[in-house]
């Protein structure tokens, strides 16, 4: 264990966690391009069960199944990594776990939540699972 200036030791940094200091708070465009890819995603998988044209709530619940687990235990869905954004937790920069991820989805699944954003780009649905919406670097 590292220790502090002042000799205290210091807990070990969390595995994945990222430095939020160093990054800005995703824009409004690539947070609804991911969210458009992964509609697409969810609007292909619901309709190996139920017609999405009838049955309107298969991707909706697939839709905060994803959240709940990709950005739960990844911070990320495949939509969130093709514009290079990632959810972690306001507080470390690391994941926000299934049930954060699970109660994110179910906001998000609302829309009004998403839509309602403070000076950090961070919606209600944000604000309620302690999560917020990096921009990730670019790769060198």
């Amino acid at each position: 264990m590292a220790t502090s200036a002042n000799g205290s030791p210091t807990p070990p940094e969390k595995a994945g966690a990222l430095d939020l200091s160093k990054l800005q708070p995703a824009e409004f465009g690539r947070r609804f391009a991911a969210l458009l890819i992964d509609w697409a995603l969810c609007l292909v998988i619901a309709s190996f069960y139920a017609d999405p044209r009838v049955v309107a709530w298969p991707p909706v619940l697939v839709l905060i199944l994803f959240n709940a687990l990709f950005i739960g235990l990844f911070g990320q869905t495949l939509g969130m990594s093709l514009a290079r954004i990632r959810a972690v937790s306001a507080a470390d920069g690391g994941a926000i776990g299934i049930p954060r991820g699970l109660l994110r989805g179910v906001l998000l699944a609302l829309l009004v939540p998403a839509i309602i954003m403070d000076a950090q780009r961070r919606g209600l649905h944000d604000r309620a699972a302690g999560s917020i919406v990096v921009a990730l670097p670019k790769s060198p």
